[in-house]
Parts: structure tokens; C-alpha cells; sequence
């Protein structure tokens, strides 16, 4: 879910509580509202220790408040009226709810606190540590910068290859006869990307078309249905962008592999290889090919550099030319 914003403006994602929930298989301790109107809007959590001291001043109330066994001591220590102005003062900011880790009972305040302000309370038996890594990677994939674009995403041998090109240039049909030498579909047509990392990009399909390719003169078929569930893949990390385009005999294409062209999304550089498109020529075995190549240079291995050493040749004085081509993504 998003937040619309001003054109220019960043969009600000959203995340129901209740799809919290499920994913971390919390239990419900108190819940005074209804869990799919609670957004949660940061992928951030606060674990409170200035806090119930009363320091405030960098406190951020879009966040998910969690207490574990440092927290319950520290309380421990107040008395019972001193720990009853700490968590109204705490709760009384309003956070999107409380978990508390490692199975702990809250203590009375915290649930008279939490039934004053509203606020929403859970438990889980997981530590507080892996409570707070699940719930942060959960949310950074779900909050996470994303955009939808025209392409087909598919895992060959592990890697992330999405084909771009203009419409009818044979994307679906080279997804086809990939799945059928063993490598998953992840989104035909209309693939979502999301920045997950500083580094990383995550494709994924819109949940309405997840599984279904369009094929001219077929029609739409459900890949899941006909080749079965190890065909398809719900999301996988994007390392190549192959455009796909026709051939031009008039153009010098790369037939070294010195060229390291790359494009940008969402800030970050992916590395591209423009294949050319002629009747005869076995798209899907390229692709196969270019997704093992993409893993050993990843490894450090580039066989264009091996044999031009071989020949004799001095690597050292030959660049690598870098080229960042505008894909439109």
C-alpha cells in the first residue's frame, strides 16, 4: 500500500498491522481496533531504554515498540507508581503497537497503559534479537522504493535475468523455452522492483498477473498450471538486464565482452548486455550462457581477459570501456 504524495515527492509505503501479524505469527494480547486500519509506516523499531527514563527527544512514534528482557528488568526496578508514569508516558505517544519478546507476561501497567492510549499489544516466544532482524528485513522488503516496469524477469542458474525490448520482440516466448530447460519464471509483462538494499534490487510480479504469460496467436497461459510449481518463483534478486533488440546489420556489437555497460534503477547500477534478435538464433541457450558468464565474472573470472593473456598480449594496457545506456527504468 502507498501514501499518495505531491508530484516530485517521494511515495511513502505502507504496511497494515495485519500483515505483521501474520508474518511474525504474533498473539494477540490486547487489540482495541481493527489491525488492517493500523499502518505502519517505517521499517525501523524502537526497543525504549532513554525512554522510560523519560528522554523523548529523538523518539520516532511511527515505529513498532518492542520490550524484551532488558527492558522488563529495568521496569522491575521503578515501583509500581514510578513504572505506571513511565509506560503512560511511553504509550501516551501513540506507537502502532508493543510486542513483547521471549514469551514475557506484560505487566499489569503496561496493559492499564496500553488500554488508556489504544495501543495495540502482542507477544511472541522468539528472542529479542531474531525478533527485531525478522520484523526489520520483513519491513524493509515491504516498505522498500519500487517501481513497475515493462520486461519478464526470470532465475537462470541462480541468477536474476530480466528481458527488456520493445513489444514483440520475443520476451515471453524466450521465458517459455527457458522454463522448459528448467529455470523459473518470477513476472512476465509488468515486473516490480524494489530497492531492498544500498545494493540489492528485488523483482517481483503484481499479484493480480503472478504466474500468467501472454503468448501472441496462444493467448494467456497460467505457467504455474501447465509446466508445475518448480517453474515459478515468487521474487528474485535482479544481476543482469538483457535488452533484447533486432538486429542491425549496420551496427558494431560487443564480441569481446571488454564493454561493461550498465544501467541504472532506483539509483543502482545493474550491468546490461544489448542482445541482438534474428530469426535462427537460439535465444534461450544465449541467455543460459550469459547468466553462467555473469556468475564467474561476479567470481572474478573474465574469459576475454584469459585468452587475450594467452595470446600474449598485455591486459593491463587494454581498458575496459563502461557505457551507461537509458533503458527507461
Amino acid at each position: 500500500m502507498s501514501i499518495g504524495s505531491d508530484e516530485g515527492k517521494e511515495k511513502v509505503f505502507t504496511v497494515p498491522l495485519s500483515k505483521i501479524m501474520k508474518e511474525l505469527s504474533l498473539k494477540t494480547v490486547y487489540l482495541p481496533c481493527d489491525p488492517d486500519q493500523v499502518l505502519i509506516s517505517s521499517m525501523d523499531v524502537n526497543r525504549p531504554g532513554l525512554e522510560l527514563n523519560g528522554f523523548f527527544d529523538y523518539f520516532d512514534r511511527s515505529r513498532i515498540l518492542i520490550m524484551g528482557n532488558a527492558e522488563t528488568a529495568f521496569l522491575k526496578g521503578f515501583t509500581p507508581e514510578e513504572r505506571q508514569v513511565s509506560l503512560n508516558t511511553l504509550l501516551s505517544k501513540k506507537s502502532p503497537a508493543v510486542i513483547v519478546a521471549r514469551n514475557i507476561k506484560p505487566m499489569p501497567e503496561l496493559l492499564e497503559a496500553a488500554k488508556i492510549y489504544e495501543v495495540p499489544i502482542f507477544s511472541t516466544p522468539d528472542a529479542t534479537s531474531a525478533l527485531v532482524a525478522a520484523l526489520v528485513s520483513y519491513m524493509s522488503v515491504e516498505l522498500a522504493p519500487r517501481i513497475t516496469r515493462h520486461g519478464v524477469l526470470v532465475e537462470v542458474y541462480g541468477e536474476g535475468i530480466l528481458l527488456v525490448g520493445d513489444s514483440g520482440i520475443g520476451k515471453s516466448e524466450t521465458a517459455i523455452e527457458l522454463i522448459k530447460r528448467g529455470h523459473r519464471l518470477v513476472a512476465d509483462d509488468a515486473v516490480e522492483i524494489r530497492r531492498v538494499s544500498a545494493k540489492s534490487l528485488v523483482g517481483s510480479s503484481p499479484p493480480n498477473i503472478r504466474h500468467f504469460i501472454e503468448l501472441r496467436g496462444i493467448g494467456i497461459i497460467n505457467a504455474r498450471r501447465i509446466f508445475g510449481m518448480g517453474a515459478v518463483k515468487m521474487s528474485q534478486e535482479i544481476d543482469i538486464v538483457i535488452n533484447m533488440e533486432p538486429w542491425d546489420s549496420g551496427k558494431t556489437y560487443d564480441r569481446m565482452g571488454l564493454e561493461n555497460d550498465y544501467t541504472e534503477i532506483l539509483g543502482i547500477r545493474v550491468p546490461v548486455l544489448t542482445i541482438p534478435v534474428k530469426p535462427g538464433r537460439n535465444l534461450a541457450v544465449i541467455i543460459e550462457v550469459a547468466a553462467m558468464n555473469n556468475r564467474q565474472k561476479k567470481m572474478g573470472f573474465n574469459a576475454a581477459q584469459e585468452l587475450l593473456t594467452s595470446l600474449g598480449m598485455d591486459v593491463s594496457m587494454l581498458r575496459e570501456q563502461e557505457k551507461k545506456l537509458d533503458l527507461d527504468l
